[in-house]
């Protein structure tokens, strides 16, 4: 694969070293929130209207402040075009959310990363799974969550090789969340 990313077989990328992944700057802003628009009726249109429409989530104080921090992340083309957008950080206990599981528990409790708010354009194929490849490879143990009705999430993790754990609530609504976990080796 291209830039530690593994081959993958089903990205549908013709050619995944033609896509990459960098930080976000505060010039992809615009793009990031046409993103998040795109992304909140697609989930509209297939069954889940409520985990980022209600509150038309993510806002873009946050995104900000991701940037600022040096945790989003976008997938761009050969020509720098973003594609997808994601946070990412990684280390020991890093989500507070995570840290009360109900109907399950986590499969190990080492430092892990997490990401959240990921989100595609829909001109490609495959940038989910790219995103999630690439945040994998970046440490070796992932946690990500998603909605209930979140079916298209829940089938990707489920294909990249995550268990659901068990169910998280998260702050910023009342719908629980369904928590998956990857480890071993990237």
């Amino acid at each position: 694969g291209c830039a530690g990313i593994p081959a993958q077989k089903d990205a549908g990328f013709k050619e995944a070293c033609r896509v990459n992944i960098r930080k976000t700057t505060e010039r992809d802003l615009p793009r990031l929130m046409e993103i998040y628009a795109y992304a909140r009726a697609f989930m509209a249109a297939h069954g889940n209207p409520k985990q980022w429409g209600a509150t038309l989530w993510p806002p873009e104080a946050l995104l900000r402040a991701d940037i600022r921090e040096g945790n989003s992340y976008v997938c761009v083309d050969e020509a720098d075009r973003v594609l997808g957008t994601f946070y990412f950080v990684q280390g020991k206990d890093i989500e507070p959310t995570y840290r009360e599981i109900t109907d399950g528990s986590w499969l190990d409790d080492s430092p892990y990363g997490v990401v959240h708010r990921i989100a595609s354009a829909g001109t490609e194929k495959g940038v989910g799974a790219f995103c999630i490849n690439w945040a994998y490879a970046q440490c070796g143990h992932l946690r990500i969550d998603t909605h209930g009705d979140n079916v298209v999430m829940q089938r990707l993790v489920e294909k990249l090789g995550f268990v659901r754990c068990g169910t998280i609530h998260v702050l910023e609504d009342n719908y629980p969340r369904l928590a998956y976990e990857k480890t071993g080796n990237p």
